[in-house]
């Protein structure tokens, strides 16, 4: 068939419209198997890593692997070396020193591991009506009635008095059993589903059904919660006591899968912020010597404000870009004004099935790529940095060269809410901060969903970033 010719006016709009177009559209052939080995790695990364502990262990795993060592104040660095320094097992700090003295700026991918999730309360440990559960705090901002009556895995620690740490994992293992958190029945529901969704399930009712079998032979009270307290004992070697000094954490026990006929969508727990978290890593991985030095950050708590020892508020990024720049004698502030950094954090993607919180124009949407936020906040870009034209503008810059898929994203109407990243932190360093990250569809439930290829796109993002 004959090529329709275009006229005049469809040149000129080709010319002059920011007309942008799914990724698919736009996907090379070629970079179809690197898109899909790229998604299998990350869903394997975040079945590994359900809590930001986890997540570190994992990066070190791979980091080791792809030849990073361990990073101590005074070590000399040369160009091609790659370094990394864990902060206190719950964030890490990556680099691999370019070709370029650290006078000339860093480039920087800053991502937050830490996840919504349940946590333990510090003497979590009841029995009633010879039911025994445990007693949550929940951590970041959950919608309370998404936790109830799924399957619930628990991970983390608990310290010792002697020094010693015991982790714990259970339920993601063969055979494990698995924890949940009560409903109530709707043939008795009447006076709850009155309520609204955010009062419906109270903070409190939010508690971890752990066993039901009493102790045997005995006669006292709480015996089921006697038994609970057995097993951990001939498990652990731990009393109710050490709780006090314990982090556990109840994550859902969902692995990773696709998502849809097509399979072109993941759906997970934790994807905010570990799919921008992992593409910063692997970028970095896949690294040969840049030229400028690139780091990453995979920060804790930011789902909490970024406080904390482990958060982006923390000096020990700091600490960490000072001792690099000491081994060349350089100045950190010198380092950080002419540093670049990416604020990795995912964006909220358009649902038509609730459209009303949207603003469509100007919303990220699956599968169009690497979402840009000039800004995040809330209303009036409260809690923002609110990167420059001219940062954007570079931005646009590098990612077109590289062949990167991205789009314009903001997180729905201006009145309706908002949202923060650890962005505001980079920036109050007097580093040049941008957002981005890739778009996830129902974000900080327990099962979040995120489009392959943009995935995909944010990892190649990140890469150019880093090379550029």
């Amino acid at each position: 068939m004959e090529e329709k010719q275009k006229t005049a006016a469809d040149l000129r709009r080709e010319a002059l419209c920011y007309q942008p177009k799914n990724g698919y559209d736009r996907l090379k052939p070629e970079e179809e198997p690197a898109m899909r080995a790229y998604c299998e790695d990350y869903k394997k990364f975040l079945d590994a890593g359900k809590t930001e502990r986890e997540c570190v262990d994992e990066a070190v795993r791979l980091a080791s692997a792809a030849g990073f060592q361990p990073f101590t104040r005074g070590m000399a660095v040369n160009p091609g070396d790659k370094l990394y320094r864990v902060n206190r097992g719950k964030a890490i700090m990556l680099a691999v020193i370019g070709q370029r003295p650290l006078s000339e700026g860093v480039s920087i991918g800053a991502a937050h591991i830490d996840s919504p999730r349940l946590d333990l309360k510090q003497n979590p440990l009841y029995e009633d009506s010879e039911l025994a559960f445990f007693k949550t705090h929940y951590y970041g901002g959950i919608r309370k009635y998404q936790w109830v009556t799924i399957p619930l895995e628990l991970h983390g620690v608990v310290a010792m008095k002697d020094g010693s740490t015991i982790p714990v994992a259970v339920g993601a293992g063969a055979g494990d059993p698995v924890f949940t958190v009560d409903d109530l029945l709707p043939h008795l529901a009447q006076d709850q589903v009155k309520k609204t969704l955010g009062e419906a399930i109270p903070a409190e009712s939010l508690n971890i059904l752990v066993g039901s079998r009493p102790f045997k032979d005995d006669e006292g009270a709480d015996r089921v919660k006697l038994a609970i307290l057995d097993l951990l004992n001939q498990k652990y070697g731990i009393v109710e006591e050490d709780f006090i000094s314990a982090e556990l954490t109840a994550v859902p026990a969902f692995r990773a899968s696709d998502v849809g006929f097509d399979r072109s969508l993941i759906g997970a727990y934790g994807h905010d912020d570990r799919v921008c978290g992992y593409a910063c890593l692997a970028a970095l991985l896949a690294l040969g010597t840049p030229r400028r030095t690139a780091v990453c950050m995979l920060a804790d708590k930011e789902e909490i404000g970024s406080e904390g020892v482990s958060g982006m508020k923390s000096a020990a990024f700091d600490t960490f870009m000072s001792d690099l720049c000491d081994s060349q004698r350089v100045p950190l502030k010198t380092c950080y004004e002419n540093s670049f950094c990416l604020s990795a954090d995912v964006t909220a993607a358009y649902d038509p099935n609730f459209a009303e919180a949207y603003e469509k124009r100007n919303s990220a949407r699956i599968n169009y790529g690497m979402g840009l936020c000039k800004y995040t906040g809330s209303r009036g870009k409260s809690g923002s940095s609110d990167a420059s034209a001219e940062l954007v503008a570079f931005a646009r810059r590098v990612l077109d060269e590289a062949g990167v898929v991205w789009q314009m994203a903001e997180l729905g109407k201006v009145d309706q809410g908002g949202g923060g990243t650890v962005a505001v932190y980079m920036a109050e360093r007097d580093i040049n901060t941008l957002d981005a990250g890739v778009p996830v569809l129902s974000m900080h439930a327990p099962f979040e969903t995120v489009s392959k290829l943009d995935c995909y796109m944010t990892y190649k993002g990140m890469k150019a970033i880093y090379e550029h």
